[in-house]
């Protein structure tokens, strides 16, 4: 369930010329931005930066990003941007040596269907002139670069059917690869990244009631091995997405430093879709809500901001 609380009878029009005003003379009224964006949706926010451009002639995710600054300029930005194309940037900022971070290639392989995927493919090659594999192949190498390229590569088939008899076999077939340490078996990389998600669960399935655990937990857990601690998030992010979040979430406000480019990118990614179970399963696993960490650990209009998406009084 989404947690973001878009506003009904809305002029795109009277919105466009509200953040005008806004955004006129020598400071921002960020508190407007925040009290009309975060309350629109996705095909709300896109009717306003069209109505925007026609009656100012002037792109109003450009006009923001001006006037804004830090990480509420951040997060604003991403959020006006449509799905695909936020996703597309999203992932060009992971890729980056300085912010590297295969979780968000992971998400958008197990969180979109395939037809979203090709429209953030679609929107990335737009934007950068160079197709989403190409990049990822050249940010990264071996193993690594084998499954990520191979995770945004499928067209994975979305219905519901499971053949039993295959997930057994694959299932065998994944059990003799990690019993012989061979992690990166070209094997455990083409059942991962071509299966659907129902087959692929089936496999993984039979496999714990097999082995009496995860899969994960047979994988070797080495956090200098960049591979299979990716092998491991991958099968974290398709087993079970709520709980793969609330981690991302758990992570980013550690104490001493929160990390502004995963919390972002986890509430704004998810306020329209599944954001308010995600919550749940924070305040379950931390005993303390989102909202209130949110609070402890941001601050300025990109608290108020976050907290707006999180479906709170801004």
């Amino acid at each position: 369930m989404a947690t973001l609380i878009a506003y009904e009878d809305v002029s795109p029009s009277v919105d466009a010329e509200l953040l005008k005003k806004a955004c006129h003379g020598w400071g921002t009224d960020e508190k407007a931005v925040i009290s009309i964006l975060g309350h629109r949706n996705a095909s709300q926010r896109k009717l306003i930066r069209e109505a925007y451009q026609e009656i100012y002639q002037e792109d109003l995710v450009k006009r923001l990003e001006h006037e804004l600054s830090g990480n509420f300029e951040r997060a604003v930005y991403r959020w006006n941007l449509d799905p695909a194309d936020r996703d597309a940037v999203l992932a060009k900022v992971a890729l980056q040596k300085e912010n590297r971070d295969h979780r968000v290639i992971i998400e958008l392989s197990f969180t979109l269907s395939p037809d979203e995927l090709f429209a953030v493919k679609r929107a990335y090659q737009c934007r950068y002139k160079l197709s989403l594999e190409e990049e990822i192949a050249s940010h990264t190498y071996g193993d690594l670069r084998k499954l990520l390229v191979a995770l945004v590569s499928i067209h994975r088939y979305q219905g519901d059917e499971v053949n039993l008899k295959l997930a057994k076999s694959e299932s065998d077939i994944l059990r003799k690869a990690i019993e012989a340490k061979e992690f990166n078996h070209e094997e455990i990389i083409r059942i991962i990244t071509t299966r659907s998600k129902p087959q692929l669960m089936a496999t993984l399935n039979h496999y714990k009631d097999e082995h009496g655990c995860n899969m994960t937990k047979h994988l070797k857990d080495d956090p200098t091995n960049e591979y299979t601690e990716t092998l491991r998030t991958t099968l974290r992010c398709m087993s079970d997405p709520i709980k793969y979040f609330e981690k991302v979430l758990r992570n980013a406000l550690k104490k001493g430093g929160s990390n502004d480019d995963a919390l972002t990118r986890v509430i704004v990614t998810r306020a329209e879709k599944d954001l308010k179970v995600i919550m749940e399963q924070y305040y379950k696993r931390n005993s303390v809500s989102l909202d209130q960490a949110v609070t402890k650990e941001t601050s300025g209009d990109y608290k108020r901001f976050l907290l707006t998406l999180l479906g709170k009084k801004d």
